[in-house]
């Protein structure tokens, strides 16, 4: 395991340079942050039914989703594998004395977290202090967020395993394009980046409990304000488990496959 922390050591190194991006992101985490509240506060000052999330667990919904986008965004892709696959140096890969998927599992975990610690903090203090109803939430109790601690470690690592896919796939079709499009879309939506699962229709509720997608985002969210209760967490995190060796091995086998088939033309 010492390869695979010296790697997640310098890629958090690495990404934690970019001080001026991060910035940049925090300023437009805020205005989707408010856009999204504000839409959200128009529809449930209109509703004549009691909706399925209140209006606090909302905000804070929205705020975390903010904070941590990076950390949970299927957009957010290491260019530099692209290019090692189109480019024919993966052969540079292949001679590294360690496992290829443990490798660049290693460097997208890191260069996830690196981009969260510069963004989330800053996110988090602000929304704390912002004016009702803007500001977020504490969560119910102590137990509550250790609960959404662990949701949200095991929430990065079935995304990290997911974003592989994306990797694998550029083996078979030489371009990203279409596997970061398909996957991005589908994933961030049942994931509920662009509408909170609650709030969908109860078929596609269904549906998205069927999939990883939501254990990655919606869960560790919703637990954070007590919208999911304790007793119901626990469950969540067995689930999320479950999602995470599937995901891992499913993605060795399709990695290993690949690579089966892999040639390296040139001197």
């Amino acid at each position: 395991m010492k390869p695979y922390f010296s790697v997640i050591k310098l890629r958090l190194l690495y990404g934690l340079q970019y001080r001026g991006a991060a910035f940049a992101g925090v300023a437009t985490q805020f205005f989707w942050g408010f856009m999204y509240i504000m839409i959200f506060e128009a529809f449930y000052s209109h509703t004549h039914t009691e909706p399925p999330m209140t209006l606090n667990e909302l905000v804070a919904y929205v705020w975390l989703q903010q904070a941590f986008l990076t950390l949970m965004a299927l957009w957010f892709s290491d260019n530099e594998i692209f290019d090692l696959i189109t480019k024919g140096n993966i052969a540079y890969e292949l001679c590294r004395p360690c496992e290829l998927y443990g490798l660049w599992y290693a460097k997208l975990l890191a260069q996830r977290l690196a981009a969260a610690l510069l963004r989330s903090f800053p996110i988090l203090i602000i929304a704390f202090l912002l004016p009702q109803p803007y500001r977020m939430m504490l969560p119910p109790s102590l137990t509550t967020f250790l609960f959404f601690l662990i949701a949200l470690v095991l929430g990065l690592l079935i995304l990290v395993s997911i974003s592989m896919f994306i990797y694998i796939s550029v083996f078979i079709t030489m371009s990203p394009t279409g596997s970061l499009l398909m996957l991005g879309v589908v994933g961030e939506f049942f994931a509920g980046l662009i509408l909170p699962i609650p709030l969908m229709p109860s078929w596609m509720q269904v549906l998205a409990s069927c999939l990883p997608f939501r254990w990655t985002m919606d869960f560790p969210f919703r637990v954070y304000s007590g919208q999911i209760p304790e007793d119901q967490a626990w469950i969540g995190l067995v689930v999320q488990l479950v999602w995470l060796v599937v995901l891992v091995i499913l993605g060795r086998f399709c990695l290993r496959k690949a690579l089966g088939k892999v040639v390296v033309q040139g001197g």
